[in-house]
């Protein structure tokens, strides 16, 4: 309790207004302040014994609260940098356990995958919008519907590729078919997607032959390592994250050999700033824990590294759309609470309310701060 003190007496950017267990208010920076409350003396504990992965290990398990949780998670974010400059010993402590960061062999990448993505479709149906995209949106205007945005978006990576009938496209990491749905339904392009989850390939199965499209798009549950075949596009859509950092060198040298020469990538995905590639890369994450096993966000750098000593593939562009990410994180976590009694119908407990709802909104405060990005890159070959 002394050290959160101590860090929080040079707050900045904002004001946090905190309720102790004992029913005391302490407050700390100045303007309207975010508000917290911690019910149990163990969040100190885990706090100091687990650093910033107890943080979020308390709040699953109902040891403290926020009023707006996003905002609360925004305010640590914004002050985190000068936190550590002026508090190492609390930097230490919040480093201490390292990250696993363990190869990902073939079953042990089905195993994680299937951790998330297999929890169930019906539970993504209530959260997401009907085009079933889980990735980040483009938006035009604010109030935009959420299912718009994602069509844009999926329309820019077509775009990007410069899609025409002639095309055959591999996605790897094709979710529930959204991609390939408009890939062959509005541009006409011969689309074979690849994931490694059961739930999502049957029911992008089921939405590809609903859409009757069965004969222009081809659904494999396959590992893009073990796949053949020769491409004159490719699309990935957020799905490098999920691999590892040691996979990024076999990721791009698989897309070196599945394009034919003259080729084109476009490969969207999260990123976290150069300057903090590195300490993330060696620390423990939440999300890596809890949500995402062996997940790890790559840097720009750490891609274009990868990409330059495992393949052929250049950079043709690069274009940030992390700041549309806030947004659609928002909007996931609506509905996931306008549909709480359906998702507790499906037999979710309140464990796994509070961690999907700290995983939304954490992620949230993250994008909208800028401690992440997300990035659409062209590659050509």
């Amino acid at each position: 309790m002394s050290l959160l003190e101590r860090a929080l007496k040079g707050l900045e950017a904002g004001a946090l207004e905190v309720r102790l267990p004992d029913g005391s208010l302490r407050h700390f920076g100045s303007g309207d302040p975010a508000a917290m409350e911690i019910r149990s003396n163990r969040f100190f504990h885990r706090l100091a014994n687990r650093g910033a992965m107890g943080l979020g290990e308390s709040y699953t398990a109902g040891e403290w609260d926020a009023a707006d949780l996003p905002a609360f998670v925004a305010l640590l974010l914004r002050n985190a940098r000068a936190a550590r400059e002026r508090h190492p010993r609390l930097a230490r402590i919040l480093n201490a356990r390292p990250r696993p960061n363990t190869r990902q062999g073939l079953l042990r990448s089905r195993r994680h995958i299937g951790y998330h993505y297999d929890l169930g479709n019906d539970l993504f149906r209530l959260m997401l919008d009907a085009s079933m995209t889980y990735s980040c949106a483009v938006f035009e205007h604010p109030d935009e519907p959420l299912a718009e945005a994602q069509r844009r978006k999926l329309r820019r990576v077509c775009d990007k590729l410069e899609l025409t009938p002639d095309d055959r496209v591999l996605e790897i990491g094709c979710g529930w078919g959204s991609f390939a749905l408009v890939a062959a339904g509005e541009y006409g392009a011969q689309v074979t997607g690849l994931t490694i989850s059961a739930e999502q390939a049957e029911l992008a199965r089921a939405r590809v032959a609903a859409a009757g499209l069965s004969e222009r798009v081809t659904i494999l549950e396959e590992d893009y390592r073990e796949h053949r075949g020769t491409y004159d596009k490719l699309a990935s859509i957020e799905m490098l994250e999920a691999i590892g950092e040691r996979q990024f060198p076999t990721f791009f040298g698989a897309c070196d050999r599945f394009l034919e020469d003259g080729g084109a990538a476009c490969i969207q995905t999260i990123l976290v700033p150069d300057d903090r590639y590195d300490r993330y890369r060696r620390s423990a994450d939440w999300i890596e824990r809890y949500v995402f096993p062996g997940c790890l966000i790559p840097s720009l750098t750490a891609l274009t590294s990868s990409m330059a000593g495992a393949s052929q593939l250049t950079v043709r562009s690069v274009d940030e759309i992390g700041e549309h990410y806030g947004e659609t994180l928002s909007r996931w976590r609506s509905s996931f609470w306008d549909a709480i009694d359906d998702v507790r119908a499906l037999g979710y407990d309140d464990r796994f309310v509070r961690t999907w709802d700290f995983y939304l909104g954490s992620c949230e405060a993250a994008f909208r701060t800028g401690w992440l990005n997300d990035a659409q890159l062209v590659l050509a070959r």
